[in-house]
């Protein structure tokens, strides 16, 4: 996340989706064998937006469940607050066909699925006093 004008701003990515059509989500991913939740989550986001990201603290998880190839499957996203420190959004990888950043009060009608909303609500209401320098950054993240 970042933060302009004293507002923060959060990085979203937008991908199409037959069933659904287009989809603006938070980066996530899955972890590779003997990764942690946190290398996931610095590496996913460095993959799928083109931030190099570092971890400023952990957040909140999300469940849900969807169905994928006829198999129910459960899954847990554990998400946290992060500080960009390079990178740049046009090097993102294939699984968006779009990165932006967007103010944290788009995200209640530019995200598509409500868990996500209702999560980057609860972020904007604990990230809303600013920092005491100006414009610092940060991010956010999933695994």
């Amino acid at each position: 996340m970042r933060y302009e004008s004293g507002r923060p701003w959060l990085v979203v990515g937008s991908r199409r989706r037959e069933r659904d059509g287009r989809t603006w989500t938070l980066p996530k991913g899955t972890p590779e064998p003997g990764e942690s939740r946190e290398q996931t989550a610095v590496r996913e986001v460095e993959e799928e937006t083109g931030l190099k990201v570092r971890i400023h603290s952990p957040f909140d998880s999300i469940e849900y469940t969807f169905v994928q190839s006829g198999t129910r499957i459960n899954k847990t996203v554990h998400y946290f607050l992060m500080d960009p420190i390079g990178g740049d959004l046009a090097r993102h990888d294939h699984e968006f066909d779009e990165v932006r950043w967007i103010p944290f009060d788009s995200a209640a009608t530019m995200l598509t699925f409500e868990t996500e909303r209702e999560l980057v609500a609860r972020a904007g209401e604990r990230l809303a006093t600013p920092p005491p320098a100006a414009d610092s950054t940060r991010a956010e993240a999933a695994t």
